[in-house]
């Protein structure tokens, strides 16, 4: 088997790509959807800004727990519930707009109560990973993951905003698109059920306790790899990956363009995604100055974007922001999984997708009024500065904490928990 593709080998780890392929193509769709409805509705970049930050803001308040309960529950059990919660909330928002009484506060109700779902659902699905797989397909099954979500990423927005433009680019023709995301979940839940228990390589659960939450904290404390990689998230994922937000006013107020046009903006952008996460699927190590290049390569990208003249040179940049985006979020997950210690993998998980995610709630909105007061390609001026800024400050804390840039050593099992951490 290709090294690209070795962790297939595992009979539950394809049952779960196979449906994750499938509700990934209805979640791009969603949030084509999603977006051109609070626009169909009145909405402007503060509208757009605030739905989206009301969507993460339950990843910013509640990841934390749900890490704890990843630690302590089936996380198979939990990624059920999870799903199937998320396609109730879009169960909802579609008939409301097919119905025709959707209004912008009732799409920031639902994008807020779907964000409860993804809280719980991100850590047990990043932790999950490493039950289905050897140890040694970790890496390239989280490659596999992204290539996967990327893969639909270049179905879902196209065929979003076709549907959308065929059925009238009304409030209606959103709502039967969402309505196809909340048929889409079934995927998931169909395959986690399927799968052969026995085959997993589910650690014992941990028993409920005080402070483990702190206890979570305290080990990541330990670990300058981890500190560095959460920094550089921290301002990739709250002002850098603000792309529907960014894309929409781009597409709507500088180059004059609809639905269609927006959706083939998602589209392009994938296509290097999934180049990006193919390409580190093959890999087996992570080095520390990938991460860095990446990031940095993510910055400069935004900015480049932000300068380009017309929708098409605007479209054929997004590509390579897409490969550079990519290879951030994957490196910077793997590293996070493998440098952890088993009995705290959910933990850690939901720490880093807090991070990652739940800045969003403070980016998206201010990337939203950049937008309005200082026009579209300022927002991907800003984002771009800010990320650069991010990559330098975690440079520069792993260097102050390990008293120099760490020499690339030989692969090391997970870390373990210090006896005795300072907190």
């Amino acid at each position: 088997m290709s090294p690209t593709f070795r962790s297939l080998r595992s009979h539950n780890y394809r049952l779960y790509l196979a449906g994750s392929v499938v509700s990934n193509v209805g979640t791009w769709m969603q949030r084509i959807a999603q977006d051109w409805l609070v626009l169909s509705l009145g909405g402007g970049g503060a509208a757009l800004g605030a739905t989206t930050g009301l969507q993460f803001l339950p990843i910013l308040l509640l990841s934390p727990y749900a890490g704890v309960i990843a630690d302590r529950f089936p996380k198979r059990r939990i990624l059920q519930v999870a799903q199937g919660w998320m396609a109730l909330m879009a169960l909802a928002l579609g008939v409301l707009a097919v119905s025709g009484h959707a209004q912008v506060w009732m799409v920031y109700v639902i994008a807020f109560l779907f964000g409860v779902g993804a809280a719980f659902d991100g850590p047990g699905r990043q932790s999950f990973v490493s039950e289905m797989v050897h140890p040694d397909d970790l890496t390239n099954a989280v490659g596999l993951n992204s290539a996967s979500f990327n893969l639909a990423r270049l179905v879902g927005p196209a065929l979003a905003g076709l549907l959308i433009g065929w059925l009238g680019s009304g409030p209606q023709a959103t709502g039967w698109v969402i309505l196809i995301n909340a048929v889409s979940y079934l995927a998931v839940i169909g395959q986690l059920q399927r799968m052969n228990t026995a085959e997993l390589h589910s650690p014992d659960p941990v028993a409920r306790r005080p402070g483990m939450l702190r206890e979570g904290i305290a080990y990541i404390r330990t670990q300058p790899k981890m500190l560095m990689v959460l920094v550089i998230v921290f301002f990739a994922g709250t002002f850098g990956m603000n792309f529907p937000i960014t894309s929409a006013l781009m597409a709507t107020e500088e180059f004059g363009k609809g639905a269609s046009e927006f959706g083939l903006l998602g589209t392009v952008l994938a296509i290097g995604s999934l180049s990006g996460a193919l390409l580190g699927a093959r890999r087996t190590r992570i080095p520390l100055r990938l991460i860095v290049l990446a990031a940095t390569g993510f910055g400069l990208m935004l900015i480049v974007s932000g300068l380009m003249p017309t929708y098409a040179l605007f479209a054929l940049a997004g590509p390579f922001l897409g490969f550079f985006t990519i290879t951030t979020l994957n490196t910077c997950n793997a590293t996070m999984q493998t440098e952890a210690a088993p009995a705290f993998r959910g933990r850690v998980m939901a720490i880093y997708m807090t991070v990652v995610m739940g800045g969003t709630p403070m980016g998206a909105p201010l990337i939203g009024l950049v937008g309005e007061h200082f026009g579209a390609r300022a927002t991907l001026y800003a984002s771009g500065a800010m990320v650069l800024f991010g990559t330098l400050v975690g440079v520069l804390v792993l260097v102050r904490l390990q008293g120099g840039w760490p020499r690339q050593g030989p692969k090391r099992s997970p870390r373990q928990m210090p006896q005795s951490v300072p907190f």
